[in-house]
């Protein structure tokens, strides 16, 4: 994977709270390579939003270690805070200056080249609007201002904690594109979601947090091999073929299930699946479609976080 933008290690965090203390993340592990769109990934409350704050250096650890593009955090983070650009929450700006205007002052203010307010501007698709006021801007634009100014340092490692969340379909597309980009750039872009389905399009790595712990981390595509493999079965005929198919194929130990079309879906591993067709042969019922159904990424998290489920690593 090469070298490591993001390393923790036996993270642990406790907030005190009026029916006693809360542990936020309990011995957290996670490795994020340089260069690319990580993802990270958690339900409402499972820890995404207080390791984003203290890779920043907003909140302490009570235990283990971090290291952000090779150093100690937060010991050390000065030492690397020009190369990281964070986008915590949502972003505040002078509503009635324009977006040039809060970038340029954001810019005097830590000592940026004046001419990096165009370029960030045009990297997040905001010249044509970089006059009008920000009160003017839709959420979506609001955002992309955010991670504009985040980049105007030029990160090396960009940290960003719901950048989708409250968008239309419009802006998430926006915002989708924008990310995508700046990974095939090479900047590292590391990224809390709960929208599993742009994950899967934008992320090529990503890492599943439930209670405090990393229960699974990989490529996309390792994530959505595991567990069990589903074909969608349809013979020939009226409803009463398909529920005698259905029928036969449970008499021969198949799992049998309808999706939301009424379509009918055998579980079989991939090996296996030669054997439905087979089954049903014999039995003089001949199919006329076996398809394998692609595994989805809010399927695998599912599988991941349920409260019985075993927690893959």
């Amino acid at each position: 994977m090469g070298q490591m933008a993001i390393e923790i290690s036996d993270l642990r965090m406790t907030y005190r709270a009026r029916r006693g203390s809360v542990r936020a993340l309990d011995g957290l592990d996670l490795a994020g390579p340089e260069g690319g769109v990580f993802g990270f990934l958690g339900a409402n409350g499972a820890g995404k939003t207080t390791t984003i704050r203290a890779l920043v250096g907003h909140l302490r650890g009570t235990r283990g270690s971090i290291q952000m593009l090779g150093v100690e955090i937060p010991a050390a983070i000065n030492n690397v805070i020009d190369q990281v650009g964070a986008l915590v929450e949502t972003p505040s700006f002078f509503p009635n200056f324009t977006g040039r205007r809060n970038l340029e002052l954001l810019a005097r203010s830590r000592g940026f080249p004046r001419n990096r307010v165009s370029e960030v501007l045009d990297t997040v698709g905001l010249t044509e609007r970089a006059n009008s006021r920000v009160a003017t801007y839709s959420l979506g634009m609001k955002q992309r201002l955010g991670v504009a100014a985040a980049l105007l340092k030029d990160p090396a490692l960009l940290i960003l904690d719901e950048p989708a969340n409250g968008l239309d379909p419009a802006g998430i597309l926006e915002m989708r594109n924008l990310l995508r980009r700046l990974g095939h750039e090479g900047k590292t872009v590391f990224v809390s979601s709960h929208l599993l389905s742009e994950v899967q399009q934008i992320c090529d790595r990503v890492a599943v947090v439930d209670r405090g712990r990393c229960i699974s981390t990989g490529t996309v595509a390792e994530l959505l091999q595991g567990g069990p493999s589903m074909y969608r079965v349809r013979v020939p005929g009226p409803d009463r073929e398909q529920h005698l198919a259905a029928s036969v194929l449970q008499q021969a130990g198949f799992s049998v299930y309808a999706d939301p079309d009424g379509q009918m879906v055998v579980q079989v591993s991939v090996e296996e699946a030669s054997r439905v067709t087979k089954t049903l042969a014999d039995a003089a019922i001949y199919i006329e479609e076996l398809t394998p159904i692609e595994r989805t990424l809010e399927e695998a998290f599912l599988e991941l976080t349920q409260p019985s489920g075993e927690h893959a690593t």
